[in-house]
């Protein structure tokens, strides 16, 4: 079981200081960040992409490049790069230069984005919504596969045996691909996709019960097999907000107490601006329960959480969204040491003290 973090570069207004952090600033926080999950042992640090004033980050390959270069360990990501409105040539030679940056360990999440700024933004047209990401995915694979490449299609033009390069970095079978991931909401059309593919699937919980994905896992390991994959090292990752924190003097939950104001405020918003129900107090509460999407808690609750979803999902990884609504920088400081220091090890020990089987005492054998 892989752990690590990800990051919108979030720059809200704190909803408990007032403070709103500046870009720059914001940035050499992301950086910072990064070096300690590498330090802790993490496996994973996440950028994702927004165009909108409230978050820093519209480019993850650049700050993605440079934490490669100030890193050693830890596996470094887009989460997600929104496939749609890229050009899917330039976005290979970037994350293969973050490859050879790192020396192998970026790797590429393909998805559609959870805004829709990107398009207006970069000419696309939203009514082409699914043709954009299907044509520039396949168009991505190919890339991958092949260094020189031969496509034609409909919103670029086309390609006349192209040279792409750089090539990524050379893995133990002396192979040059990219590692690249589906991310989803959690539809079935998305676990299909990846599954067809043999391509690596991220989960992004964003509420409810995180039972509710446990048929999205069954149905692509499913498909999987179904188009001869069952025998390939697939992973299913899982992204969710969380924060984890010691427990303070009073023995209270300090973690949920602290996360509640950050939560709320992101999700308020977020509903607004989309028509959904208004959270209130009592849906934190549900939430952060041990069967909601939250896994906020001290150390041993958010392990305990991972191994139960675990036990649902037989998930590779699970990285989380630490800075909702600006959480301030030495919150989440501290959060990404106790992942490192405290989680990690608990779930790793947990699981293999199972004998390879989930917390629920089931095991998941691919191809089965």
């Amino acid at each position: 079981m892989e752990l690590g973090v990800f990051t919108f570069g979030d720059i809200h207004r704190d909803p408990v200081s007032g403070v709103r952090v500046s870009p720059e600033q914001n940035t050499q926080d992301l950086l910072e960040r990064a070096r300690l999950a590498d330090q802790v042992g993490l496996q994973y640090f996440g950028v994702g992409e927004h165009h909108r004033a409230d978050y820093s980050v519209t480019s993850p390959a650049t700050v993605l490049a440079a934490v490669a270069a100030q890193t050693r360990q830890i596996k470094v990501g887009s989460a997600v790069t929104v496939l749609s409105t890229e050009d899917p040539v330039r976005v290979f030679q970037q994350f293969a230069t973050i490859d050879l940056i790192s020396q192998g360990r970026a790797e590429l999440t393909a998805g559609r984005g959870s805004f829709i700024e990107s398009y207006p933004l970069f000419g696309a047209r939203l009514e082409d919504y699914d043709a954009l990401y299907e044509e520039k995915l396949g168009l991505l694979l190919q890339l991958n596969a092949q260094e020189r490449v031969t496509w034609t299609g409909r919103f670029r033009a086309g390609l006349d045996d192209a040279l792409i390069l750089p090539r990524p970095f050379p893995a133990a079978d002396d192979t040059r691909e990219l590692d690249i991931w589906i991310a989803t909401g959690g539809t079935p059309n998305s676990s299909v996709r990846a599954a067809t593919l043999g391509l690596n699937v991220m989960y992004a919980l964003l509420g409810g019960s995180v039972r509710n994905f446990e048929r999205h896992a069954a149905l692509y390991r499913q498909t999987a097999v179904e188009h001869g994959h069952g025998d390939a090292p697939l992973k299913v990752g899982v992204s969710a907000p969380g924060l984890v924190l010691a427990d303070g003097a009073s023995g209270k939950g300090r973690a949920k107490d602290v996360f509640r104001p950050y939560w709320l405020d992101t999700m308020r918003r977020i509903s607004a601006e989309r028509g959904f129900p208004t959270p209130s107090g009592v849906s934190y509460n549900m939430e952060s329960a041990p069967g909601g999407a939250l896994f906020v808690g001290n150390p041993e609750q958010v392990a305990e959480k991972i191994l139960r979803m675990h036990g649902h999902m037989q998930h590779d990884r699970q990285i989380f969204q630490l800075d909702l609504s600006s959480v301030p920088q030495r919150t989440v400081l501290e959060a990404i040491e106790l992942l490192g220091t405290e989680v990690l090890p608990r779930v790793q020990m947990e699981l293999a003290s199972a004998g390879g089987k989930t917390a629920d005492g089931r095991g998941w054998e691919k191809g089965r």
